[in-house]
């Protein structure tokens, strides 16, 4: 007899379908169909996905778990596993409820106990809604600040990547005018940290080789369009260096962003959300991937927003999240 407790668990990733007005269910259920190397568990309301396979004409057979039950089981093209979670208030597509809020953060919060509880696990989620959580009266700028509050770890990492660029924040989700405050000599040396080691963790790359932007127009223009890349970010860059990193000075990321220089970088950091992801999304929208680099489960998204005003059409493209599932499975895989 074959001893099966010698093989390591099948690698489960665990979807939480987000925004339940947008395109959340829709990309759950499409991807359904396709074959993966694992196991799929969908976080959400199970009434919700049959109603939304009905007016997609989806043939996909929902079946419920429960959320006792902890046995992965390997996914079956055609079939979509759900652990029920009640809506809060009906919902239709593209029609937003403040009412469900607390739905969408609980599932967040279940998908990253599932990760905490099993090995080899994994956390990939569908895109929400900001605005209506706060107008529920809860703050809340994102997913990557709300795992990183609920690990309890100092910093972590947003970090986008497509098939031929990857893009790291060190500020994300913040008003302009409050970037500059922000971007202290500890967040910046903590991010460039994590940056290197996920790098070299979760991509095999030895020695990643990281373009960092300067924070002013021309990275400061030797101090006469700012001091931040000479006061905050040259010193840390400097002290970096000395522990073994491959970092670039401060360049300007006007021309950082052009096919030569990329080619001399893995990862390109930028200084706030707007300086790198305008980029990476011309290039990349629709195949690239959101990565929270610091946690200590492994979490990823898509590159996209809830879309409400295709939720419900099937005029869907999946690539983001199919990349994101890809993703996931390969971080589980035994390194």
């Amino acid at each position: 007899m074959i001893d099966v407790s010698s093989y390591p668990p099948l690698p489960h990733l665990v979807l939480t379908s987000g925004e339940p007005a947008g395109i959340g269910p829709d990309l759950c259920l499409l991807i359904a169909g396709d074959n993966w190397p694992g196991a799929l568990r969908v976080l959400g309301d199970i009434r919700l996905f049959r109603e939304r396979a009905a007016q997609l004409g989806s043939t996909v057979q929902i079946h419920a778990i429960d959320a006792e039950d902890q046995q992965p089981r390997a996914h079956q093209p055609g079939h979509l596993w759900v652990e029920h979670h009640p809506l809060c208030a009906p919902c239709s597509p593209g029609c937003l409820n403040p009412e469900n809020a607390t739905y969408v953060l609980a599932l967040l919060q279940r998908g990253l106990e599932l990760c905490q509880q099993r090995p080899r696990t994994a956390l990939v989620t569908a895109p929400v809604q900001k605005s209506v959580i706060n107008e529920a009266g809860i703050p809340f700028s994102g997913h990557t600040e709300f795992f990183q509050e609920r690990c309890g770890v100092p910093q972590v990492v947003m970090m986008l990547a497509g098939p031929s660029l990857r893009v790291a924040l060190v500020t994300t989700h913040l008003p302009l005018r409050q970037v500059a405050e922000q971007l202290t000599a500890e967040r910046l040396r903590r991010v460039l940290l994590i940056v290197h080691q996920a790098l070299q963790q979760r991509w095999q790359i030895a020695q990643p080789r990281i373009g960092l932007c300067g924070l002013n127009p021309h990275a400061g223009e030797s101090g006469h369009l700012g001091t931040e890349e000479q006061l905050i970010m040259q010193p840390v860059i400097d002290e970096l260096r000395h522990q073994g990193l491959n970092l670039s000075d401060p360049l300007p990321a006007d021309t950082l962003f052009t096919p030569a220089q990329l080619a001399r970088f893995d990862v390109i950091v930028a200084m706030y959300h707007d300086q790198g992801l305008p980029v990476l999304k011309h290039l990349s929208f629709g195949a690239g991937i959101n990565i929270t680099l610091g946690l200590p489960i492994i979490r990823l998204s898509v590159d996209h927003g809830t879309a409400l005003n295709l939720a419900g059409t099937g005029q869907i493209n999946t690539g983001s999240m199919q990349a994101a599932l890809r993703t996931a499975f390969q971080m589980l895989e035994p390194q």
